[in-house]
């Protein structure tokens, strides 16, 4: 496993753990920095894996669509909704979209964890 997916594994553990405490103004920011975390390292762990099979994607939703195309993804609905909030708490911070994005991290977590567990059994 490269250092990048171990980084992975070890960010959705910490972004469970955010989700998995008591609702604060502190817990939800701090869940929404691991979710971020957890998304950039999603993207790029994709793009490593298509790498080593010859494939290039140099942009997260290019890298989510790949990985859809290939079977390493299954829900990429899912997915673009991740990024979209991605996307919304990278660039803005308002406490009404950060509450509203809290409310649907939990839907994300599978996803993030179904992608670590494919992309463990794919070097098995």
């Amino acid at each position: 496993m490269t250092t990048r997916r171990d980084s992975f594994s070890h960010a959705i553990v910490r972004f469970n753990e955010a989700l998995m405490a008591p609702e604060t103004d502190l817990t939800r920011d701090a869940a929404i920095q691991r979710f971020e975390f957890c998304f950039e390292l999603a993207w790029k762990v994709i793009q490593e894996q298509a790498r080593t099979e010859g494939l290039d994607c140099q942009s997260p939703k290019g890298c989510l669509k790949l990985a859809y195309k290939n079977g390493w993804i299954g829900d990429e609905a899912g997915w673009l909704a991740m990024l979209e909030d991605r996307n919304r708490t990278a660039h803005t911070y308002d406490e009404a979209l950060a509450k509203d994005v809290y409310r649907r991290l939990s839907s994300h977590l599978p996803l993030l964890k179904t992608l670590d567990e494919h992309l463990r059994n794919a070097r098995a």
